[in-house]
């Protein structure tokens, strides 16, 4: 039986380990029989972001520092050389100081909203503009973000404020992208165990929140993330596009739950 992705070809920006989500989603469509090309952040990255491309085959693994435009260019130029086209290119990068996803909003620094926003949001214009070229008709752009991007989420902050910046930009680029026949669209996944989440204060506190809030009463899975992933960057979602698809358990849709009616009012809701 032919695979969903056979034949594909695309790129992952933000795989750092196996406990992330930008993995789940590339093992997915590796497992569906993608070839996909990884970068890595840094060296210090790169001694863990290249055993998870040998596993996967690929055949490109290269340095790239999203903030910086002439690595971006390079990295698209060899990876032209390798793959020719493009069918998927997959944003799992963000980044904002410690600092500034605690205590006040209002104390967040210049350097550091610059910093968040930079990284976090307009590097996926930046790849986005790079890959262009390089996409077929029918190709698949994903950003991942996350609800703080579209209400109040404790120490998230400014991470908050990028995320909503992404998710505008995704719009904006779903518009630009349609002509040309790709579609472009956020995944936006509930609390998981993830190394980035744990890095999160009280992330703990939110994964059971997030069970005790759930329509389906408990929390996601990575592998259900990567699934959704493999959905928006297959021929599965050929007619999506400028969405940002939660995968939460149906958190996103929960203004104020029935166990929240009992514990604050002590009424019973039915």
């Amino acid at each position: 039986m032919t695979q969903l992705m056979t034949g594909k070809k695309g790129i992952i920006f933000g795989v750092s380990n196996k406990r992330g989500i930008g993995y789940a989603i590339a093992k997915a469509l590796h497992d569906q029989g993608a070839e996909i090309a990884f970068t890595y952040a840094n060296e210090t990255m790169a001694a863990r972001v290249r055993p998870i491309a040998e596993e996967m085959n690929s055949k490109l693994i290269c340095e790239c520092d999203v903030s910086n435009e002439d690595q971006i260019a390079s990295v698209f130029e060899e990876y032209k050389k390798s793959y020719g086209t493009c069918d998927f290119l997959i944003h799992a990068v963000a980044f904002a100081n410690r600092d500034d996803l605690m205590g006040d909003f209002s104390d967040v620094t210049k350097e550091g909203w610059d910093l968040a926003l930079g990284i976090s949001a307009y590097s996926l214009i930046s790849l986005s503009r790079a890959a262009k070229p390089l996409m077929n008709d029918g190709g698949s752009i994903i950003a991942l973000t996350y609800l703080g991007g579209e209400m109040y989420v404790p120490n998230y902050n400014i991470m908050g404020v990028a995320k909503a910046a992404l998710e505008s930009s995704v719009r904006y680029l779903s518009a630009e992208f349609g002509s040309i026949g790709v579609r472009v669209n956020a995944l936006s996944a509930g609390p998981v165990k993830t190394l980035a989440f744990k890095g999160i204060a009280g992330s703990d506190v939110l994964l059971k929140i997030n069970k005790y809030r759930s329509p389906m009463k408990r929390n996601i899975t990575l592998e259900e993330v990567g699934s959704a992933g493999l959905y928006l960057a297959s021929s599965l979602s050929s007619g999506v596009t400028g969405e940002t698809h939660h995968v939460d358990g149906g958190v996103h849709c929960v203004a104020i739950s029935k166990e929240d009616a009992k514990y604050y009012l002590d009424v019973d809701v039915k």
